[in-house]
């Protein structure tokens, strides 16, 4: 089996991976991740048991345990960018055999949920509420790069939008969908997400300048095909999904809505409501 080269898969002095600077004992098979690097703390502190703490970059890690499951925690930082790096990285953790640069034969599927904050689009969506997304509809650059299959809906969002490219959809793992989306509690919505290239005007907010696309945010809000609306917008979730999809692994998106971009209104307590969904996902996802 052909050898991946020292500058395509590139290893520290230690044999750990490169950016995340981890090696495949330090990952469980199960990780929650999340974009602030503060934030795994705020996760692991629920842990029974915490085994390793690695930290380089943007990109911190805890493993541990809770009760006999054992869970990772791994910090992104911000962006599509960072999301691409983590998650080859984790996959060449698991799939390739970093002492001979090789692919292994089997597969392991990584069970992924990425927690984190959001904007709604729709006033039905309320501050304080939870999306889970079912789409991440990227309008990065990443699908230029992967292969991305053209869907009907990407297709409607360019026409109804009149936008200069083609954005492209990816879907979560119906999994973990299934395990961890509360359908007795009305502060859950279903999710259709609009992962972003930028937190100002690729969601639709104006400074000190004119956005090129006029009415961004309004455009978002009026989406419809088939029955579908866009409920939020951030920046990560296709990025996840892109690479669930063509890796194989089960990734799941949740984000708490801290602001509703409609009403404009902001959380009142942000931390306290994104805390309130990292404890929801953790007396789950001991089930997996």
């Amino acid at each position: 089996m052909k050898s991946i080269s020292e500058t395509d898969l590139i290893l520290n002095p230690d044999g750990s991976i490169y950016h995340l600077n981890l090696r495949p004992e330090d990952i469980a098979n199960t990780i929650i991740t999340v974009g602030d690097p503060d934030r795994v703390e705020v996760v692991s502190k629920y842990f029974d048991k915490i085994e390793k703490k690695v930290s380089k970059r943007e990109f911190v890690t805890h493993t541990g345990y809770i009760g006999n499951t054992r869970l990772s925690v791994i910090s992104s930082g911000i962006g599509t960018d960072n999301v691409e790096i983590l998650m080859n990285e984790l996959d060449a953790l698991v799939n390739v055999d970093l002492s001979t640069r090789t692919v292994k034969q089997a597969h392991t599927s990584l069970n992924i949920v990425r927690i984190g904050t959001s904007g709604s689009l729709q006033e039905s969506i309320p501050v304080d509420s939870y999306v889970v997304s079912k789409r991440g509809i990227g309008f990065d650059a990443l699908g230029h790069f992967y292969p991305t299959t053209t869907s009907s809906f990407s297709e409607a969002v360019q026409a109804q939008m009149n936008l200069d490219f083609l954005s492209y959809t990816s879907f979560g793992s119906q999994k973990l969908y299934d395990l961890l989306f509360d359908n007795k509690n009305p502060l859950y919505f279903e999710g259709n997400t609009v992962t972003c290239p930028g937190f100002y005007a690729p969601q639709g907010r104006v400074l000190r300048y004119s956005p090129k696309q006029e009415n961004l945010l309004q455009k978002f809000n009026q989406f419809s095909f088939q029955g579908n609306v866009l409920t939020n917008l951030e920046m990560e979730t296709a990025g996840y999904y892109l690479f669930g999809e063509l890796l194989g692994h089960e990734v799941l998106s949740m984000s708490a809505i801290v602001a509703s971009r409609m009403t404009h209104q902001f959380s009142k307590n942000p931390e306290k409501h994104t805390e309130s969904l990292i404890q929801q996902v953790l007396e789950k996802i001991t089930m997996l």
